[in-house]
C-alpha cells in the first residue's frame, strides 16, 4: 500500500483517474470531466492546473513538453506512486458521504409559500430538467463506450446510475403531479 501525500483531496484523484484514462494535458482533463463526471462531481480548471502541479512536486505524476500547433503544451502520464496513490484511494474504507447540491430540489422545498400553479410550475421544471439530463446522458453513451473499451465497465456503470437517478426523480415528479391534482 502506497502512503498518500497529505493532503490530497478529490480533484486530486479526480485528476489522477482522469490521467489513467488517458486524459494527459489539462485541457483533455477539461474536457474528459465535461463529457463523464461533470453530471454528479464538478472540477474547474482552477482546480486542475495546481493539482497538477501538487500532482507533479509529489511525484505522482510526470509531465514533458509535446508541442502541438505552435502551442506549448505539457503532457501527463501516471507515476508508479500515481497509480498507487489512486488505488489507495478507491479501495480506501472509509465512509463515502452523499453530497448532492440540487438548488431545484431546494427550492421545491420551500414550494408551499408559492400557490398551487407555480408549485406545479416549478415541480415540473425540475421534472424537465431531468428529461434533459437523460437525454445529455444518452447522448454520451458511445464516449462512455469508448473511455471504458478495454479499460472495463465502470465508466457505463455510472452512466447507468445516473440514468436511473435521474428516471426516479421523473418518477416521483409524476406520481406527485398525479396524486396532487386527485386531491
Amino acid at each position: 500500500m502506497t502512503s498518500l501525500p497529505a493532503p490530497m483531496t478529490t480533484p486530486d484523484f479526480v485528476v489522477l483517474g482522469m490521467i489513467s484514462l488517458g486524459a494527459g494535458t489539462g485541457y483533455a482533463i477539461k474536457k474528459r470531466v465535461a463529457t463523464s463526471i461533470r453530471f454528479f462531481w464538478t472540477i474547474s480548471e482552477a482546480q486542475i492546473y495546481p493539482s497538477l502541479e501538487r500532482l507533479e512536486r509529489a511525484g505522482m505524476v510526470a509531465s514533458r513538453l509535446a508541442p502541438s500547433g505552435g502551442r506549448r503544451r505539457r503532457v501527463f502520464e501516471l507515476t508508479a506512486a500515481g497509480r498507487g496513490a489512486l488505488h489507495d484511494w478507491l479501495v480506501l474504507s472509509e465512509p463515502m458521504p452523499f453530497e448532492l447540491r440540487d438548488v431545484g430540489l431546494v427550492r421545491l422545498f420551500f414550494a408551499d409559500a408559492l400557490s398551487p400553479d407555480e408549485a406545479r410550475t416549478l415541480l415540473g421544471a425540475v421534472r424537465r430538467r431531468s428529461e434533459a439530463r437523460i437525454a445529455a446522458l444518452l447522448a454520451i453513451r458511445p464516449a462512455a463506450a469508448e473511455v471504458s473499451e478495454g479499460k472495463g465497465d465502470h465508466p457505463l456503470l455510472t452512466l447507468r446510475m445516473g440514468i436511473a437517478f435521474h428516471r426516479a426523480i421523473i418518477e416521483v415528479c409524476e406520481a406527485f403531479e398525479r396524486e396532487t391534482t386527485l386531491n
